[in-house]
């Protein structure tokens, strides 16, 4: 696994960046660039177990599962993965699984002068490093577009 680092200089206090980012109805409208119909189950409560869902190219849910690790409101937040969601069903055990799971992704909201600064901090294996190199550049934009307008 490697580390991958992404960030986003948005015109906004961290507090309203934080809330539309994780905002249960605004957070499908910058994480769809990963997955139309991006959604999540679940709050954003150290310790609670989140489901990032999306419908797949059949229809039927499927995504990642989640547990969220550390919670502080308009600075920081950090999930663990823990499995995945595959045509509606929740593995948390296969081979397949258990190769990334506890992998983490993390957000870290720092102000500056009445601008945020989001950083994202992801773990990845060399087969999904290209595919979120194009992805997250553009669901971060979303995001600033999202939080300035």
């Amino acid at each position: 696994m490697q580390k991958m680092h992404f960030s986003i200089v948005i015109d906004a206090p961290k507090k309203k960046v934080w809330e539309i980012m994780l905002g249960k109805d605004t957070y499908g409208a910058w994480t769809d660039e990963f997955m139309p119909g991006s959604h999540y189950v679940g709050e954003w409560r150290e310790g609670s177990r989140m489901l990032f869902l999306a419908p797949d190219e059949a229809g039927k849910m499927s995504g990642m599962v989640s547990l969220v690790r550390e919670v502080r409101p308009y600075d920081r937040v950090s999930i663990e993965n823990i499995g995945i969601v595959q045509d509606g069903r929740e593995d948390t055990s296969s081979e397949a699984v258990k190769s990334w799971a506890g992998t983490h992704e993390d957000y870290t909201f720092k102000e500056v002068e009445g601008k945020t600064e989001v950083l994202v901090e992801m773990d990845t294996d060399e087969q999904n490093k290209e595919m979120f190199q194009g992805i997250w550049p553009k669901a971060l934009k979303k995001l600033k577009d999202l939080v300035e307008h």
